[in-house]
């Protein structure tokens, strides 16, 4: 199977040297390089296929374990689909394919093709999960089925979105009206969401419309929580006269990787600017008071920013613990 493989990369390897260059010699020099791209996009495939599985049978449990045989609804094109479910004779599982297709539509010019395409997949593949697998119904706990129910509907979307696609086409198009009016991406899904949960008020029950918000906060921190992780990092800059003392303390005592800019000083008492080094570095939130405490030993007047950053790839910091 391995030399199968290996063999049908070395095929498409060609081809793809062919493609890009019709004089180009074709040699292990110059096919190697593209194997290696061949092999990281084929991984790097696999994993978001597997990420949109885990996301689809998740979503799948969310609502047919919880929200739809206690008739909640949810934010979002689900949540629509939700709606339209419990006023119409229509299955929830073609209702999801019917009122994400503008969306998907929409995605392929905000977004790109590749994007659409593996988003359709996905949704038709939750619409097949939603309208086959029996999930068995878990409580009749109104409480429960919001929370848990949201949880596992967010856990199912955050999957999804770590694997590049979307099972919930209302992000889509927050990411359209944000980039055409002077408002966020927060903004266009918030309003969205209290249309549809105005509507959830006025066709059930203000009671399900109450519910139907908590199920959307539980979902929407479960997104937060998978796409951003669970760990929350943050850059840090520091600026100081003891520069290079904070340097060494970074990167001998904390065992943590740092970058140098070369800066200038806007203003001092002197009245003119002076050059200075400005240190970068990414931690986690937890290792921020040891950091702290190191550089108030070294200079308590140092200037520290804080910024939050949404993730990592590479580096150190994953792989080497906080001494």
């Amino acid at each position: 199977m391995k030399q199968f493989l290996g063999k049908l990369i070395t095929n498409i390897a060609q081809k793809r040297l062919k493609t890009e260059n019709q004089n180009a010699t074709v040699s292990d020099i110059t096919l190697a390089p593209i194997i290696d791209n061949i092999k990281v996009e084929v991984s790097h495939a696999i994993k978001e296929f597997i990420f949109i599985i885990i996301g689809v049978f998740s979503a799948g449990f969310g609502l047919n374990g919880f929200l739809l045989p206690n008739n909640f609804i949810d934010g979002g094109a689900t949540g629509i689909s939700l709606l339209l479910q419990n006023t119409t004779s229509l299955s929830l599982s073609a209702l999801l394919l019917i009122v994400n297709i503008p969306f998907l539509i929409l995605a392929t010019r905000t977004i790109g093709v590749k994007f659409a395409i593996k988003s359709v997949l996905a949704i038709a593949f939750l619409a097949v999960v939603v309208h086959f697998v029996d999930y068995p119904i878990i409580t009749d706990d109104k409480l429960l089925i919001a929370v848990f129910g949201g949880f596992f509907l967010g856990l199912g979307i955050g999957m999804a979105m770590r694997g590049g696609s979307v099972i919930d086409g209302t992000e889509v198009l927050a990411i359209f009206l944000s980039r055409k009016l002077s408002i966020t991406v927060g903004d266009v899904l918030l309003l969205t969401n209290i249309v549809i949960f105005s509507f959830g008020a006025y066709i059930l029950s203000i009671e399900v419309a109450l519910y139907a918000i908590l199920t959307y906060l539980a979902a929407a921190k479960t997104v937060d929580f998978v796409v951003d992780g669970v760990e929350e990092y943050v850059g840090i800059t520091i600026i100081s006269e003891k520069h290079e003392e904070l340097r060494v303390m970074i990167t001998d005592k904390l065992q943590r990787a740092c970058t140098i800019y070369v800066g200038k000083g806007g203003f001092n008492e002197k009245g003119s600017s002076e050059s200075k080094d400005i240190i970068y570095t990414v931690m986690t939130r937890l290792e921020l008071a040891k950091l702290y405490t190191e550089v108030d030993k070294i200079d308590k007047n140092a200037f520290v920013v804080i910024g939050l950053v949404k993730d990592l790839k590479g580096g150190m910091i994953k792989r080497k613990p906080l001494k």
